[in-house]
């Protein structure tokens, strides 16, 4: 038996399911950030005199930090500790939270949204991490971690309904002032509840690993937020993407002379990992853009408020936590990852080309609320098993970073996928109204039937890279059930033990 297993459920805190409510706070308030300012964008915009070029970065702001700065996060935790990155992630997210709901202009706004993402960076790695040291027992590790999939797979639907309340019913500003709260009483219940091992010295940061990587990422995702407005050949765009290649193939390069790697290649040498990164990266790609979509067609197509378009969402999220913590939670332990995994992606990938029959006039009950039972389900089954294989089976110096990658897959496919998609639906959308229009009294019904055509169009896109992460799970995450007894090795993913 090695070192590590021996005992693996002795000593365990007695306060860790009281630290996983708060661990399941903080993750909530990170992720649906990402998407409460959404319906609240429209009020913000009229109120602070944003111009419609300049928008999108009260967006795009939050997820270039985020996805940007994760692995040096997960690295910070890793060497300063990670109760300690936990608190001052809450603590810094709250104070740019504040900053951002008293906005009195554009810079001003977009400057807070971009440190709410610096501090989410130093957050989300910090909170999985924890979660994944607090829970060795593999049936309670099931459980938390379903918890926790279900927060963070219904945290961008919740945001919708959040914001369409707060903005209905208060200002577009406590969409941002309510993270304070929050971040509050996750503060005080960290310093009471949440129990770490001091930081790892040997876990130095990598500085030239951190500007490589992180310049890669940003570059990246910098490039695809920028292709929507100026277009995919703009000599910006293309730099920006080569440019972040590069940087990223040079990080890989030196990740492998580095002393104190940013990111240690094995980790992303394990197959069954590699195959959870990929497939957490392709499911966002086709999720984060649906999301936009469905958001749109509620508001503009359908004339839903916000508030109504909020609850539209609501049967997804439902099913997401029904997915992460009736089904994935109870048959993890019994079942191989994949087998929750590829089900779970074929669910999602049937739901969305429901929405692909999407008219000017669809019906919410025949047309939309099957696809998001099916989406919801699905993604509830697929979350939980890929963070928790992801992140099961790393020494402890390095899972501060593992979960960071996971966090990181998942904020830049969600990237992505919002350009990419949003993309394609513009330019079809286009392409439609100028080959339709014979009339030119006929330009508001021709233009809307353009942009549901548009989103139909990317929608079947986004059916295609879901079903590509169900064949990508299938085929990479071949690891076996975890061991029902306390001697067999713990994790799912099997790793040389240190």
């Amino acid at each position: 038996m090695a070192e590590g297993t021996r005992g693996a459920y002795e000593g365990q805190d007695p306060h860790r399911w009281w630290g996983l409510v708060i661990i399941a706070l903080a993750q909530l308030m990170v992720v649906l950030d990402a998407t409460i300012v959404n319906i609240a964008l429209p009020s913000a915009q009229m109120d602070l005199h944003i111009s419609n070029g300049n928008r999108q970065w009260v967006i795009t702001a939050y997820t270039l930090a985020f996805g940007g700065l994760l692995l040096l996060g997960g690295r910070i935790a890793d060497y300063v500790g990670r109760k300690r990155t936990f608190v001052i992630g809450l603590i810094g997210f709250a104070a740019a939270s504040g900053l951002g709901g008293a906005a009195v202009n554009s810079g001003m706004l977009f400057g807070a949204r971009a440190l709410q993402g610096t501090f989410a960076a130093l957050l989300a790695p910090s909170a999985l991490s924890l979660l994944t040291t607090s829970f060795s027992d593999p049936k309670e590790r099931a459980k938390a971690f379903g918890i926790y999939g279900a927060i963070a797979g219904a945290g961008s639907a919740i945001g919708l309904i959040a914001g369409g309340v707060l903005t209905e019913y208060l200002d577009w500003r406590w969409c941002l002032y309510v993270n304070v709260p929050i971040a509050i009483i996750a503060v005080f219940g960290a310093s009471a509840l949440l129990h770490d091992r001091p930081g790892h010295a040997e876990a130095r940061l990598d500085i030239p690993g951190v500007v490589l990587g992180c310049g890669g990422l940003v570059a990246i995702v910098y490039g695809f937020s920028e292709a929507e407005p100026r277009g995919w050949t703009d000599p910006l765009v293309l730099g920006l993407l080569a440019g972040g290649v590069a940087l990223l193939l040079a990080f890989v390069w030196w990740q492998t002379r580095a002393t104190h790697p940013l990111l240690p290649l094995h980790i992303i040498r394990d197959r069954n990992r590699a195959g959870c990164f990929l497939t957490m990266g392709l499911t966002t790609i086709g999720l984060f853009g649906t999301f936009l979509f469905m958001t749109y067609y509620f508001q503009t197509v359908l004339g839903y408020s916000p508030l109504k378009t909020g609850m539209a969402f609501l049967p997804m999220t439902v099913m997401i936590i029904i997915g992460s913590t009736q089904v994935s939670a109870r048959l993890m332990g019994r079942l191989p990852p994949r087998f929750l995994m590829v089900p779970g992606l074929l669910l999602a990938s049937g739901g969305l080309a429901i929405l692909t029959q999407l008219t000017v006039q669809a019906e919410y009950a025949t047309h939309l609320l099957p696809a998001e039972l099916l989406i919801g389900l699905g993604m509830g089954m697929t979350f939980m098993p890929v963070m928790a294989t992801a992140t099961q089976g790393v020494a402890p110096q390095d899972s501060g970073v593992t979960s960071a990658t996971v966090n990181t897959s998942q904020q830049v496919g969600g990237s992505i996928g919002t350009a990419l998609l949003n993309t394609i639906a513009t330019s079809t959308a286009a392409a439609y109204v100028v080959a339709h229009l014979r009339n030119p009294t006929q330009v508001e019904e021709i233009t809307r039937v353009g942009v549901v055509h548009g989103y139909t169009v990317a929608i079947w896109c986004a059916v295609a890279i879901m079903l590509a992460a169900a064949v990508m799970a299938g085929l990479m995450v071949t690891v076996k059930p975890p061991p029902k007894h306390p001697a067999a090795r713990e994790g799912p993913v099997t790793e040389p033990a240190t």
